[in-house]
């Protein structure tokens, strides 16, 4: 990819934004957030592990048999968001981000109490499949939100479609048409990444698989080569047209501004549809074991209140 020596407009702006060209401080949030959440369960976890370890209490003690109901009740509430989104009398009881959000801690909590409660020690087999159960649906769940909020804008409830994606994207593509007027190579490149990334192949499983592993590297190495050309255009001009310092920064800012926006769309409309094959993948795969938790759950109660 050569730099293009055409003119360059210090002024040149897309004329409008559309709602992926605002994206990118918003995935970093998302990757912040998703790194709080992993750290924070890996913390309580390591938390569990020692408070166990002190023998402050057992399973059958009163503070551990409290500890369990609590961790019960906990996972029993978990049910409400799901039933909520299928009552229709349940629809105007709250935003759904904030029953999604109250999901997602009683998801950790609940877990984080039983395993306070079993003190990290198996007692009957029911009850080891109970325990392993809640550990596989609590697992499950974690990735279940790394897919959700890939498929809703900022956990609204509003899914997203891929028609909708490329909408948008067709929006940022005209705004770089604009911006890049003068510089043909640059957009370009940016119009051969897209065509690459959005072709659909043979293999759709290794199509996938090129999506979500080798498509965000390729990304970050197209856009940062998009810039380094940009910059070399930006010299030339400073050098040929007499450019203020302030001139040029703005111009460079603008124009990696876009070229990341463009970037991010193109790998968001190409990503939604494996997203979306994997969110419907995981669903079958959860249900069952929330199904033989609550069962291993209701027996394990039932004995040790029988014996």
């Amino acid at each position: 990819m050569s730099a293009t020596t055409s003119t360059v407009t210090p002024g040149a702006t897309p004329p409008g934004r559309s709602t992926l060209g605002q994206q990118a401080p918003q995935v970093q949030a998302r990757l912040r957030t998703d790194l709080l959440i992993y750290l924070s369960i890996t913390a309580l976890t390591l938390a569990a592990w020692w408070i166990s370890a002190q023998g402050w209490f057992t399973s059958w003690s009163q503070t551990g048999y409290w500890l369990g109901v609590a961790g019960g009740v906990s996972m029993l509430l978990l049910f409400t968001y799901p039933l909520r989104k299928r009552w229709r009398v349940t629809y105007s009881w709250g935003a759904s981000k904030y029953w999604f959000a109250a999901h997602m801690v009683l998801g950790i909590l609940g877990p984080w109490l039983i395993l306070l409660h079993s003190t990290f020690h198996i007692g009957s087999t029911n009850a080891a499949v109970a325990l392993f159960a809640m550990i596989i649906v609590a697992l499950s769940g974690v990735i279940g939100r790394f897919l959700y909020v890939r498929l809703h804008a900022d956990l609204r409830g509003e899914k997203a479609t891929l028609a909708s994606l490329r909408s948008a994207m067709g929006q940022e593509q005209q705004a770089a048409d604009t911006q890049f007027q003068s510089m043909p190579g640059v957009l370009q490149a940016m119009q051969a990444f897209e065509r690459q990334t959005l072709v659909d192949g043979a293999n759709q499983g290794a199509r996938h698989l090129w999506r979500l592993f080798v498509l965000p590297i390729q990304r970050q190495r197209v856009a940062q080569q998009c810039k380094a050309d940009v910059k070399q255009l930006i010299k030339q001009a400073v050098a040929d047209k007499k450019w203020s310092k302030q001139q040029a920064l703005t111009r460079y800012r603008s124009c990696c501004e876009q070229i990341d926006s463009y970037a991010l769309s193109v790998q968001r409309a190409a990503q939604f549809q494996t997203f979306e094959r994997l969110f419907s993948m995981w669903h079958v795969a959860h249900v069952p074991f929330v199904w033989i938790m609550v069962l291993c759950a209701i027996f394990h109660v039932v004995a040790v209140h029988a014996y």
